[in-house]
């Protein structure tokens, strides 16, 4: 896992910029700056920081186009630290994609809390992307699955059916529930596409459907991958 620990400052003020700098490396955080939107954005690409904290109030680029951009390709947690106070200005940076929102002036502690906060939910979420039971392991981030180390070569309906599955081990998963996912709605040709899938799923996983070690049937109702 990389460090979270990297945090990408865009503002266009240079006395905030080093202000936030000193408190946060007194904190233990590596900062990387930025006094434009168009620099931030290449510089998150060069640097992949796991946090963004961003002004609104740029020279080049509003700051909700940076928001806009950044979440074109990316996930990352954007802090927003602006002048901007009402109400309406929260509602639409967040609305863009901003996770949070702390009004200038601001207090050190209560934005380094609200760092270790986000810091906390990626962490979360970056343990969340691998998957690995009874030897089989997926890479949600890299859709690439393994069994007992070895590469299987599944097709993407394949890989979402396993890690629905996955997801859920030792839970049943009815019919219903993995059509809503996978093909967003519930159609006897799409059950029947449902059944040819878990049957290739259960050849390159090995799993013999009358003894299985993978994937359970419960007639009539769904499918459990077992614990």
């Amino acid at each position: 896992m990389k460090s979270l620990n990297k945090i990408l400052i865009i503002d266009d003020e240079l006395e905030i910029r080093r202000f936030l700098t000193s408190s946060l490396t007194q904190a233990g955080f590596e900062t990387v700056e930025s006094e434009t939107g168009r620099g931030g954005i290449k510089l998150f690409k060069d640097q992949s920081p796991s946090i963004i904290l961003l002004d609104l109030g740029l020279p080049d680029i509003d700051g909700i186009e940076v928001i806009d951009k950044i979440r074109s390709f990316s996930e990352v947690p954007i802090i927003v630290l602006s002048a901007r106070g009402q109400e309406k200005d929260k509602i639409k940076a967040l609305e863009s994609g901003a996770d949070d929102y702390l009004t200038k002036p601001f207090s050190t502690a209560e934005l380094i809390a609200r760092i270790k906060v986000a810091i906390r939910h990626l962490s979360k979420k970056e343990q969340q992307s691998i998957l690995e039971i009874n030897g089989v392991k997926l890479d949600i981030k890299s859709s690439q699955a393994f069994l007992n180390n070895e590469e299987l070569k599944l097709t993407p309906k394949e890989f979402i059916l396993l890690s629905i599955l996955m997801r859920s081990a030792g839970k049943l998963i009815t019919h219903k529930q993995l059509l809503n996912e996978i093909w967003d709605r519930y159609t006897p040709e799409n059950n029947n596409y449902l059944r040819i899938h878990t049957q290739h799923l259960r050849k390159k996983l090995q799993d013999d459907p009358v003894n299985p070690k993978y994937i359970i049937t419960e007639t009539g109702v769904g499918y459990r991958f077992k614990l």
